[in-house]
């Protein structure tokens, strides 16, 4: 696998002759399309096949895939211009395998998704995830369980063999989020035990692998009530084969001072569940400056503390597959950044003739450009370049997984990255 820098002049064309690869596979492999124009700075994955199949009359993707010792989901893996289908034209070349490609390690992966999430996009990403998380079910007035219409969705995730998981955060009936749901279960016994019922009975209705509790914004003097509830509902789910995951926020240190950090207690949550997802993304985010979302040396320092922590076969690193896009002169309190898919960033640089700059020490690409109305922005996002180095970061420091906020928006250049480096594991039960 290549990582390509687009100079000026250059064409996706000229590329894919220079580099004998498929000019379709290549422009779907990077979110683009064959007649579209480069952009100068632009990052493409270039994938160099060594064995390619042409399809036959009457073969199936699972017939190619029992044919060369591999899985069907193996060849969907190299193949995204496939979008997670598993139909066939006679004629079609299927890659095998693709030369140069040594994987440096493994992650089991899980990712995101609201109930409205394009069903195309989310089939195209399901390949390479082994778990999955419908958003989100949340915690009622009485102690009961706000459901999730998510059957589409699980039903997606079971024909690629994806497991899910019940994500619970503090949602309220009204479809807002209350902090106060939390503390309610935490000093209501009875509300508790009902909660935990309800969870119980919907994992095993529903057939999750387990469980993700995602409870932000803690008071403080409530920490080790939040740890108690997550032993609680472990001790719940294990015995019946069933996870338990918790998202914790991206600290640095024991006693890091703010609402999102003070109730999340590193070694305490990292003791009480099975696996953890680390937060770390968001420091560029709507209301902020602008600057990258997930900036690798700030997220360096929150996976290097949580490993002091907790098991590194525990974690899961986050990774966003987004970026901002603020209008200039920045102005605190003013209007936010709308969140764009990298796609959508590369989109907005072609059309108004912008080159993609590198900023080498957050490893994140950006840039800058003048709207139709005058007006200045600037956009930072995710690519090629610095999903790499962001699974280069977790398999350093020997992550279990990677969890992806989220799937509700294109970004090919990621599964394809993936893929090319790294083993997706399949489920591992306790």
């Amino acid at each position: 696998m290549i990582i390509h820098i687009v100079t000026a002049g250059e064409s996706l064309s000229q590329l894919a002759a220079e580099y004998g690869v498929d000019i379709r596979n290549l422009a779907a492999d990077n979110g683009i399309l064959t007649n579209d124009s480069l952009v100068v700075g632009q990052a493409l994955v270039v994938q160099i096949p060594e064995v390619v199949h042409t399809v036959q009359r009457g073969e199936t993707l699972t017939s190619i895939a029992a044919a060369y010792g591999i899985t069907a989901v193996a060849l969907l893996r190299n193949n995204f211009w496939l979008k997670g289908s598993s139909r066939l034209v006679t004629g079609d070349r299927i890659v095998i395998s693709y030369s140069d490609q040594q994987k440096k390690g493994s992650f089991s992966t899980n990712s995101y998704a609201y109930p409205y999430v394009n069903s195309g996009l989310l089939r195209s990403q399901m390949p390479y995830l082994t778990y999955f998380t419908p958003f989100t079910y949340g915690i009622a007035a009485d102690g009961g369980l706000v459901d999730l219409n998510d059957e589409e969705m699980r039903r997606i995730a079971e024909e690629y063999g994806t497991d899910t998981l019940l994500h619970l955060s503090t949602l309220t009936e009204g479809g807002g989020f209350s902090s106060e749901r939390a503390s309610m279960i935490f000093q209501n016994d009875a509300m508790r035990e009902r909660l935990t019922d309800d969870i119980m009975q919907t994992v095993d209705e529903k057939n999750f692998t387990g469980v993700d509790v995602d409870f932000e914004f803690i008071s403080p003097s409530e920490k080790y009530d939040y740890i108690q509830f997550l032993q609680e509902l472990r001790l719940r789910l294990n015995p019946q084969g069933k996870l338990l995951f918790s998202a914790v926020a991206p600290k640095t240190y024991d006693d890091q001072p703010g609402v999102l950090y003070e109730g999340h207690d590193y070694a305490g949550i990292g003791a009480a569940v099975n696996f953890v997802l680390l937060m770390t993304y968001e420091w560029g985010y709507t209301y902020s400056e602008p600057m990258a979302v997930a900036p690798l040396p700030s997220v360096r320092r929150v996976v290097e503390y949580a490993t002091t922590r907790i098991s590194a076969n525990k974690l899961f690193m986050g990774i966003p597959t987004y970026g901002y896009d603020w209008t200039l002169p920045y102005v605190k309190g003013g209007a936010g950044a709308p969140s764009i898919s990298p796609v959508e960033a590369v989109n907005l640089a072609r059309r108004y003739g912008a080159n993609i700059l590198y900023d080498e020490t957050a490893q994140s690409p950006w840039f800058r450009y003048t709207d139709d109305d005058g007006r200045l922005h600037e956009v930072w996002f995710e690519d090629a370049r610095s999903i790499s180095a962001k699974l280069a970061l977790a398999n350093q420091f020997g992550l279990y997984g990677i969890g992806y906020w989220n799937s509700m928006r294109d970004f090919p250049q990621n599964w394809v990255i993936l893929n090319a480096e790294y083993d997706i594991l399949n489920l591992s039960l306790l």
